[in-house]
């Protein structure tokens, strides 16, 4: 079973996205904001996928920093982002390499496809 960590400061959003991971079948852990998911990127658990929002509200780092940390301490990790905004080329630029982000607002079956999809690679 894959582990998916889910980063989004939405609390209404993440509970959605924790809802729907779970219901397909794969472990979830959350976080809130940037400094909740590097203590999970830094302890022993497993994660396979990190599935953050590109612009993460009060934080100095946003997702794509974040995304970056996070694959420096585990190079291996999958990343997702998501966001709300426009995805532009520059927003595209700051991506980690080999990333895909889903635009919100997305359906369950958008967010089960990429996460499948991605995990599965």
């Amino acid at each position: 079973m894959a582990v998916v960590l889910i980063v989004e400061d939405d609390g209404f959003t993440r509970a959605v996205a924790e809802m729907v991971v779970l219901d397909w079948g794969y472990e979830v852990l959350s976080a809130s904001d940037v400094s909740e998911a590097l203590a999970l990127l830094k302890s022993p658990r497993r994660i396979d996928l990190l599935f953050t929002d590109v612009y993460l509200k009060a934080a100095v780092l946003g997702g794509c920093d974040l995304a970056r940390e996070a694959v420096r301490l585990r190079p291996n990790l999958r990343v997702l982002y998501t966001t709300g905004n426009t995805i532009t080329s520059q927003m595209k630029a700051m991506f980690v390499e080999g990333t895909a982000c889903l635009r919100k607002p997305y359906t369950p079956e958008q967010l089960h496809q990429y996460v499948d999809g991605i995990v599965a690679a």
